[in-house]
């Protein structure tokens, strides 16, 4: 392979290349960090979250934002070290992160992610992932890991075949499927009241709307569209004056006190925040072999970020939603699509059940349903590779920029 035709002096004169790898997740980017970004500090991983918020995250926007981003740009940042890597509980860690701060859960990179640590060569990259053991079960030729999230451990399942060099390869013609962390509904048909300052136009004359709220990692408001005024459902045509009315539920959420019982993490107050507005579509969607239905969903988080993919902490926490609203029974399988997988006649939808059956003796202070585990599975792909550099003498791209 050639090598780049530009001077190592050039790469070496400003700060320290930054490597990484990029995939997609039905149409949702995932930067893969695996070196290069400033070593955090602290032992747990919240707290190198924390480090990375405080004092990297000029290095955030130098790889979400433009010019080597753009505003639907998504990453994920490889820590080997954390506070549950310690104690054996997890593999490797792996901090989220998009173009306006950093993530609790993200499904759809970790799917990505667990392909590229399951695929990456550890003779060309000996520092990364040092705890790497993979065991294959010969039966149903996968190979799994545990991958600590902010929110918690996700148990991983990748399917492999025998690579060269006698190494496991990931296999990119079957799916990913993680077991997400205790999912559970927050909030059932809740009534939400949206004051004369947060209306938008598709509500007419209404001064409120009925819309849900689950946990799959992150919190999430689902509401249907025609709750919102699309009395035609979801259609990509829609897609800005979709944008301004969930920004302007979001802002009608946040601001009432009597609604942050819905957002609440039992454990860990910094993850205790509203992350997404869940747009549903139940009347459209092409369910995936061996899946019950399907149903298509938009997905608006950070400042308005539009999740190209399904949404793979978002689908954990509308089917645990379903347990506790319609009394699903566990081996319930559902499909959930984007825009994209629904437009390409269901390739690269979703599909989630619940694992087992619900924990019992459970406190339910904070939730309207059942903590469950949630099975969701997915495809990631391959489109590139990079290596990221500033030169010193560059003052507008050390920290990207939003057009």
């Amino acid at each position: 392979m050639a090598k780049p035709p530009i001077p190592q002096e050039i790469l070496s004169a400003g700060a320290a290349p930054i490597l990484t790898v990029d995939m997609h997740t039905t149409g949702e980017p995932t930067r893969i960090i695996y070196s290069g970004f400033p070593e955090l500090k602290g032992s747990t991983l919240l707290q190198k979250r924390a480090d990375a918020e405080a004092n990297h995250d000029h290095v955030r926007g130098r790889l979400m934002l433009e010019p080597r981003g753009h505003k639907e740009m998504y990453g994920a940042l490889i820590v080997n070290d954390t506070d549950l890597t310690a104690a054996g509980e997890a593999d490797v860690g792996v901090l989220f992160m998009h173009t306006a701060g950093y993530s609790p859960m993200c499904g759809h990179a970790t799917i990505a992610v667990s392909r590229f640590l399951v695929d990456f060569d550890p003779e060309s990259c000996p520092g990364l992932f040092p705890k790497r053991n993979f065991q294959l079960d010969e039966k149903t030729m996968t190979t799994a890991l545990k991958l600590h999230c902010p929110c918690g451990v996700v148990d991983v399942t990748v399917p492999v075949v025998n690579g060269p060099h006698g190494r496991l390869q990931s296999d990119p013609a079957r799916p990913v499927s993680f077991i997400n962390v205790d999912s559970y509904a927050t909030g059932i048909d809740v009534a939400i009241l949206v004051p004369e300052e947060y209306r938008w136009p598709e509500l007419d004359a209404r001064t409120s709307l009925t819309a849900d709220f689950s946990y799959g990692g992150a919190f999430y408001c689902l509401v249907d569209a025609e709750q919102l005024g699309f009395k035609d459902g979801l259609r990509s045509s829609d897609l800005a004056a979709l944008s301004r009315a969930t920004a302007k539920l979001r802002d009608a959420i946040v601001a009432n006190p009597q609604y942050k019982v819905y957002f609440q993490h039992p454990s860990e107050p910094e993850l205790g925040y509203f992350y997404g507005v869940i747009v549903r579509d139940q009347k459209r969607g092409v369910p995936a072999e061996g899946a019950d239905g399907a149903e298509v969903g938009l997905c608006f988080f950070g400042a308005q970020q539009v999740d190209r993919s399904p949404c793979g902490s978002g689908s954990a926490a509308r089917r645990a939603l379903a347990h506790a609203k319609h009394g699903w029974p566990p081996e319930k399988k559902w499909t959930y699509h984007c825009f994209l997988s629904d437009d390409c006649g269901g390739l690269g939808g979703f599909s989630a059940h619940v694992v087992g059956k619900p924990a019992e003796g459970q406190d339910k202070s904070g939730r309207a349903g059942d903590r469950v585990r949630v099975r969701v599975e997915g495809q990631a792909f391959y489109i590139g590779f990079a290596t990221f550099f500033v030169e010193a003498t560059d003052g507008i791209s050390a920290s990207g920029f939003v057009a």
